[in-house]
């Protein structure tokens, strides 16, 4: 598939320029215009740069590239070795952030709602005017219990929890990543609950004081499900090689 090819419709498909995010989208460097194996990772690092080489990838595609506004514009040390390997091996990257937070069917957090039985979904939060996670509401209520014990297994790690709001639970937000301070607009829209990648040190008390209960399921392992979903969407689209590559990271 030509590199072009692929870029264009990842762009359009993920709506790439629509609104402001914290880093560039889609392509951030260039390799060769084929491409027969594409990797999926979650973040850009040097390990899965290097099992992507070993894998014979003409691509790879993250959610968290290598670029972020704000950053240092020199490329020495570690983000030299990384930009160099890439450039090395002819390999493309390609990067996609809040278009894999947001997107209904692709995105990190209408995968997981709907994997929690969550329906009636509404956009919620959002960043310079367009949204970035989801609410819904169960059609049957849970227990705090049960929306820990299927958090956990569909992210595949334990949750830090703060477990201070109403039993049954009828309605939860999501914000993937490292969004602990949604927590408030989650508790001023009337949701029993809210489940982000991080927590820091205010959410205890808000969860404690709102009535509210907080699931912390980690960064990484709350953004793994969009890209892996992005990857079999090509595969099914496109017949592409696609190879997801798992570099877990506890935060």
């Amino acid at each position: 598939m030509d590199r072009s090819r692929l870029l264009r419709y990842l762009d359009e498909t993920l709506q790439a320029r629509v609104g402001a995010d914290y880093c560039p989208n889609g392509l951030q460097v260039e390799g060769r215009s084929e491409i027969r194996k594409v990797v999926t990772g979650v973040s850009a690092c040097q390990e899965l740069f290097e099992r992507a080489r070993q894998a014979g990838a003409d691509a790879v595609i993250v959610h968290h590239g290598l670029f972020w506004f704000g950053m240092p514009y020199p490329l020495t040390g570690l983000h030299y070795r990384r930009v160099a390997t890439l450039i090395r091996e002819g390999i493309n990257l390609l990067a996609y952030h809040l278009p894999l937070d947001r997107h209904d069917t692709l995105g990190n957090n209408a995968i997981a709602a709907k994997a929690l039985g969550l329906g009636e979904l509404v956009p919620f939060a959002f960043h310079e005017g367009h949204s970035v996670g989801f609410g819904g509401t169960f059609a049957e209520p849970i227990s705090p219990e049960e929306l820990v014990r299927r958090a956990e297994a569909f992210y595949g790690q334990e949750a830090l929890t703060f477990l201070h709001g109403p039993d049954p639970i009828r309605s939860v937000a999501l914000v993937s990543g490292g969004a602990p301070k949604e927590i408030q607009r989650a508790l001023d829209e009337g949701y029993d609950a809210f489940i982000s990648g991080e927590s820091t040190e205010i959410v205890m008390n808000v969860a404690r004081e709102g009535g509210i209960h907080f699931l912390a399921c980690g960064h990484y392992a709350t953004e793994r499900c969009g890209i892996k979903a992005l990857g079999d969407h090509l595969v099914e689209t496109f017949g592409l090689d696609v190879k997801f590559i798992d570099v877990p990271n506890p935060v």
